[in-house]
């Protein structure tokens, strides 16, 4: 199997928004779960994003892992790789984003690198180097109080700088509206000075279109879904897709079973969605306290929801507002807290599967990777959107059989996604 464009994402959900647009641009692609297992037989695609998780690492692990990613993909043809990241550019001072750019910089024999977090479908836009959510500065956006990573600067090239060895520049949306040839000019101008990394603005898909003509000429790019967009639109304006292979179609055929949602996610986005689908279904709201404390609210959450699958889907939610969250941390530490959550879910989730839940959704991006994780999935192919950046997911090689999921990143999807989601799988 020969692709075309590569992906390493820095986790699940990111990676599925990412096939997801890639599919709806013309790619057909797969999303892998780490690198495939050689036995593993892919479906014939343009593109492959290999899942990773390695947003919240340390550095040197996630530079590891998506060097090894890196590899893989080159010896399957891909003639560029982008570093999928989150559109909010979620990441510490220590990194992850610096460090992994520039070593699959590195590793493709140097020059520059194009960087934009940039999504406006998902209301993430970039001016002047600041990344906006929504309208707000990104250190006023709900993100200042991300569990993992809150993020308290706005200007993308100072959050870059303290990442990087070396000096970060910026392209503005002045010289990124004059097109293709201003945009190669002015990084020329930088690798000259010694720069190997550039946040890009963009406000409009057209300015991702023209950064994805201009990255394609390069090795690697860094970058949310919407670079993916760009970097798609400018590899079926050449002319190198070929017909054929999987398709959304595919990807959406009945699978039956029972059906669960999982949520993880603190953000405002989830805590809504929940509300709204309490309305219309059975919804246990775990004590996150208690999780951390034992295995008695996992036994509790599996009992509880044994008695009413049958029935319809449940939902079960870890979730929990930001001050809890807060609180929590301090007296279990962050790390802590955040890996026994989401140990806890994923073990919920994989019993859930093992009394026939065949129809999956889960909600937050760590909840998501330790849920694939335990149910040991190895690959993804992609379906239809439910929501912008959210896909069906129909599961490849898996142990359990045919399955259908939604990874959904805390932030995303309207306040009715829940049920929106079921709805669309068969």
């Amino acid at each position: 199997m020969a692709i075309l464009l590569g992906s390493i994402a820095d986790d699940y959900t990111g990676a599925s928004d990412l096939a997801n647009t890639l599919t709806k641009n013309g790619l057909r692609t797969v999303q892998t779960v780490g690198i495939p297992d050689p036995s593993l037989a892919l479906p014939d695609v343009d593109a492959v994003v290999v899942s990773l998780k390695i947003r919240s690492v340390p550095a040197s692990d996630a530079v590891a892992a998506a060097a090894s990613a890196e590899r893989w993909l080159r010896r399957r043809g891909a003639g560029h790789v982008l570093y999928k990241i989150c559109s909010t550019f979620d990441s510490t001072d220590a990194g992850n984003i610096g460090p992994v750019t520039e070593a699959l910089s590195d590793a493709a024999g140097g020059g520059i690198v194009l960087v934009t977090p940039a999504f406006p479908e998902t209301g993430r836009t970039v001016y002047l180097g600041h990344l906006f959510v929504g309208g707000q500065p990104l250190n006023e956006s709900p993100l200042k109080d991300h569990p993992l990573n809150p993020m308290h600067d706005a200007n993308l090239v100072r959050v870059l700088t303290r990442q990087s060895r070396n000096a970060v520049g910026l392209i503005d949306l002045t010289t990124i509206a004059t097109g293709p040839g201003s945009v190669k000019m002015r990084l020329d101008a930088f690798r000259t000075a010694g720069v190997t990394a550039v946040i890009a603005d963009a406000i409009f898909e057209r300015d991702l279109e023209t950064l994805g003509e201009v990255a394609l000429e390069t090795p690697v790019s860094t970058g949310a879904s919407g670079l993916g967009l760009g970097l798609a639109r400018a590899l079926v304006r050449s002319g190198r897709i070929s017909s054929g292979g999987a398709t959304t179609a595919d990807a959406i055929r009945p699978v039956g079973g029972l059906s669960a949602i999982v949520a993880g996610s603190c953000s405002k986005a989830t805590l809504h969605q929940l509300d709204v689908a309490e309305r219309s279904m059975p919804v246990l709201r775990l004590d996150p306290e208690r999780l951390l404390a034992g295995p008695d609210e996992i036994a509790t959450a599996i009992s509880w929801a044994g008695e009413r699958i049958s029935a319809g889907p449940v939902v079960i939610s870890a979730s929990a507002a930001p001050e809890t969250v807060s609180r929590l941390q301090s007296l279990y530490g962050r790390e802590a807290s955040g890996h026994a959550i989401e140990t806890a879910t994923s073990i919920i989730t994989a019993e859930l599967v093992e009394r026939g839940v065949r129809r999956l959704v889960v909600a937050g991006g760590e909840t998501s990777g330790a849920a694939v994780d335990r149910l040991a999935i190895p690959a993804f192919l992609i379906g239809p959107e439910i929501a912008p950046g959210v896909p069906v997911l129909r599961t490849v090689g898996n142990a359990q059989g045919d399955m259908l999921l939604a990874l959904k990143s805390g932030n995303f999807g309207g306040e009715d996604f829940f049920t929106a989601a079921l709805a669309m799988m068969h």
